[in-house]
């Protein structure tokens, strides 16, 4: 499986964690998600889903780190901050105790276009993910997570969709894949749980 696999270029300098009190709600969000298995890991140990909060107005975010979904809890030794990203160049750069996720371009994506967004969450879900796609915004045929290409189709969506709206597409090129995004961290978190309860059991 193409997964957890970090497909950037890394300049990722080690620091020490982030103070426990910048990740509470972040965190609580986090808990949320992996009670419902919307994160978590495959039984093969392949780690799945993210979960980010803005820094600052430079685009700057807290994201979980990559390997952190066999967790059940985490700490701030989870995170780190990706302090800029390069997508022409497909770097990527972060300070903490540990490198940011694979999925760290689409989640930078989101927040380089739009500034009023200061949450986004990737979550995996087979029967939502079926149910949602084409039916929300999709990203590209054959454009694969983890690159400048999916960040490029992301950007595109937020731009000619009504996906600011909506804050929720699907991932064609990465199966069981959404991502949701929104003003706040429960506002990201709503949309999401608004949508996996439509799920047709």
């Amino acid at each position: 499986m193409d997964e957890g696999y970090i497909k950037f270029r890394a300049d990722w300098q080690r620091q020490a964690p982030l103070e426990n009190t910048t990740i509470l709600e972040l965190n609580h969000w986090r808990d949320r998600l992996f009670q419902l298995g919307l994160l978590g890991a495959y039984p093969d140990g392949i780690g799945f889903g993210n979960i980010s909060q803005r820094w600052n107005a430079a685009g700057q975010f807290v994201i979980s780190g990559s390997t952190t979904g066999n967790f059940t809890q985490l700490g701030p030794e989870h995170y780190t901050l990706v302090t800029a990203v390069e997508l022409d160049q497909n770097l990527l750069h972060c300070t903490g105790p540990i490198i940011a996720s694979s999925e760290s371009m689409s989640h930078a994506a989101v927040y380089l276009e739009c500034p009023w967004v200061n949450a986004v969450f990737h979550v995996h879900q087979r029967p939502m993910w079926e149910q949602l796609l084409h039916k929300v915004p999709t990203t590209a045929t054959g454009v694969t997570y983890g690159t400048p290409e999916m960040a490029y189709s992301i950007m595109q969506l937020l731009r000619d969709t009504d996906l600011p709206q909506q804050r929720i597409f699907v991932m064609e090129g990465h199966p069981e894949g959404i991502f949701s995004f929104g003003a706040t961290l429960d506002q990201a978190g709503e949309v999401l749980l608004k949508a996996l309860s439509t799920i047709k059991t």
